[in-house]
């Protein structure tokens, strides 16, 4: 593979004090660059762009967004038989001395989209995008069933060829996880490598992530493909499906036991597929909620257990044991304690005489 099929891309908007140095310590790997000016609306930065004479410089009449640069990116290295593309932002926060490592990875794995996972040990992260990459992360395993340590991070490689067949409705923010979801679907492989990462201090920090905003925008993202996920229908497979390793399980019922177990058992996981059981336990399908409970943790690779363990707290005796108890000491003022048939029926007659 010729180290010029792969492009390193870097989408800007109004970065003019970090851009050019990235762009400068880029240039020092043979690779092609192509920046994505989205809409800027910085003087000094448009003719900073004009002076790279080695750099391919597309521009937006108006900010569309992070997405929508992506996506005009992919649009061009698709007509330059562009192998891949290698994602940073133009920020400063990546380091492109990592650059020869995703070149390494490509050559490894050319199929496989390959995120970059940011070590925050010992730099300035906020906590917001340490919780936020937890949460993106917990997301991202029930929407696909696998484990991605940083899926908030920009710094990536796609196979051009392979993600120009998505269909990829994000524009913003929202876009970065919409792709890593649908390639997996599609059957590409989510590998990561471990990069650096710079944070300055929060006041020389440029950011144009809009909370209130983005953060609506991935919600509702996130709804779209969790939806996707749970119509039983198939999804297109752009490289061939390994071996189901479940149905293999299924020969090993101690070890597809096991597996039930610690599936998605982190402390996110659980709550989430206790959450889920919950809601279906008292939804008015009688009959059906085990079936519906065990279709809905597996389409989202939720914890089996957990949530028919807590489909149990909502099932006869206990609900109604525990209404009865509650009405009893609301209009008698004392628990009940006798428990015959006459005092239980007595109490739901009043119940609903008074």
């Amino acid at each position: 593979m010729k180290q010029r099929d792969i492009w390193c891309v870097i989408p800007v908007y109004n970065n003019a004090g970090t851009v050019m140095e990235t762009v400068s310590r880029v240039r020092d790997f043979e690779i092609g660059i192509l920046v994505v000016d989205d809409g800027s609306t910085d003087a000094d930065l448009c003719v900073l762009l004009s002076s790279m004479e080695d750099v391919v410089v597309i521009r937006h009449s108006r900010n569309r967004g992070k997405g929508e640069a992506l996506k005009t990116a992919l649009d061009f290295l698709s007509r330059q038989n562009a192998s891949h593309m290698i994602t940073m932002d133009a920020d400063g926060q990546h380091n492109p001395d990592d650059i020869p490592a995703f070149m390494d990875a490509i050559r490894d794995d050319p199929n496989a989209v390959w995120v970059g996972a940011r070590t925050f040990e010992g730099s300035a992260a906020p906590g917001s995008s340490r919780f936020g990459r937890r949460f993106s992360n917990m997301w991202f395993r029930i929407e696909t069933g696998r484990d991605c340590p940083d899926t908030q991070s920009g710094f990536r490689a796609y196979p051009v060829r392979l993600i120009r067949q998505l269909k990829l409705s994000g524009r913003h923010y929202e876009f970065e996880m919409e792709i890593l979801v649908k390639a997996a679907w599609a059957g590409l492989e989510t590998k990561s490598l471990e990069v650096s990462v710079y944070y300055p201090d929060p006041s020389e920090r440029v950011s144009h992530f809009k909370p209130f905003t983005d953060n609506r925008r991935i919600s509702l993202m996130h709804a779209k493909l969790v939806g996707r996920r749970l119509l039983p229908l198939p999804h297109k497979r752009l490289v061939r499906q390994e071996t189901n390793y479940r149905l293999e399980l299924l020969r090993r019922p101690g070890t597809f036991f096991k597996m039930l177990l610690k599936e998605n058992a982190s402390p996110w996981g659980l709550a989430v597929s206790a959450a889920v059981g919950t809601i279906l336990a008292v939804l008015p399908i009688i009959g059906l909620h085990t079936v519906t409970i065990l279709y809905v943790t597996a389409r989202l690779h939720l914890n089996k257990i957990m949530a028919l363990a807590i489909q149990i707290l909502y099932s006869p005796p206990f609900v109604p044991f525990v209404c009865i108890e509650v009405g009893h000491y609301l209009r008698e003022g004392v628990f009940l304690t006798d428990f015959t048939f006459s005092s239980i029926s007595g109490n739901l007659y009043g119940f609903f005489t008074d």
